[in-house]
């Protein structure tokens, strides 16, 4: 049994998010989680890009790095790659993820990075004072757009599904027992797992009320192997179903592969490549 506690991960510089941020909820699990599987805070490093909940590294007593925006995934997969017994997990927002940076998301998904990226997604550019963001609601009116949003929301899981991730799954900031469980169970993945987590801004888009009505637990029997069926439930909008859409155990992570290749080249010398181009 873990005789870690959720506070050994607790750096000295206090989070500064307005009160009631879910973003507050988000960081207590995510220590809670490392206090559960009893992981050295030596052993974790942490990624994040620009915004709010990119803070992250600055709250943990861990090895960490606040990175340019949208690069979290990149950061990550290179401190992955030079430590693979490190456990790497990348932190950021809506905006930060899934705009200038999203273009990453389906690199890390395709080469199965061995991170767990949790992005907390309040609908809305936070810190720099509410914008719509590609999550934000059609129509959501705010000063930088006071004709309403023209663009269809992105839906998160949906990407990540059909960019066959390895373990997609949802959270609410508000369950945070749910939420605990689920870091965990993503943290253990041995691949690339993405966790969407429905983190509301109290500033500038306040969706505690909505999510607490519409943030229901996957069904029971729903198979997480399933990845047709993970596509359907991603679809169900007016509920906002939390929990693990898909994971597959089956596919090895790419510090394996790496690893492999690294043993069959062993021995090679540059010589040995010319000569294989002789004719």
């Amino acid at each position: 049994m873990s005789t870690r506690k959720a506070n050994d991960y607790k750096s000295g510089v206090k989070p500064i998010w307005c009160p009631g941020c879910g973003d507050y909820a988000v960081l207590n699990g995510l220590m809670r989680a490392f206090a559960n599987l009893d992981i050295a805070s030596e052993r974790i490093a942490v990624a994040s890009g620009i915004g709010c909940s990119s803070r992250f590294p600055a709250f943990l007593k861990t090895y960490g790095m606040h990175g340019i925006h949208g690069r979290p995934l990149p950061l990550a997969t290179g401190m992955k790659l030079a430590n693979p017994e490190l456990t790497v997990v990348a932190v950021g927002g809506d905006g930060d993820g899934f705009s200038i940076g999203g273009g990453h998301i389906a690199h890390a998904a395709r080469r199965n990075v061995d991170i767990t990226y949790i992005v907390m997604d309040n609908n809305i550019y936070g810190m720099t004072k509410g914008q719509p963001s590609p999550t934000s609601p059609e129509g959501l009116k705010r000063k930088a757009a006071p004709y309403g949003a023209q663009e269809q929301p992105l839906n998160p899981i949906m990407m990540a599904l059909a960019y066959q991730t390895s373990f997609v799954a949802r959270a609410f900031s508000g369950q945070v027992k749910e939420l605990i469980s689920l870091l965990e169970l993503a943290l253990q993945h041995r691949g690339f797992a993405f966790v969407q987590v429905l983190s509301p801004c109290v500033t500038f888009l306040d969706t505690y009320s909505l999510y607490r009505e519409i943030a229901q637990p996957l069904p029971e029997d729903h198979p997480t192997d399933d990845l047709l069926e993970a596509m359907r439930l991603a679809l169900v909008t007016e509920t906002q179903y939390t929990g693990i859409f898909y994971r597959n155990t089956e596919r090895p992570a790419y510090s394996q592969r790496l690893a492999d290749v690294q043993t069959q080249a062993t021995g090679t010398t540059l010589e040995k490549i010319f000569d294989s181009y002789h004719c």
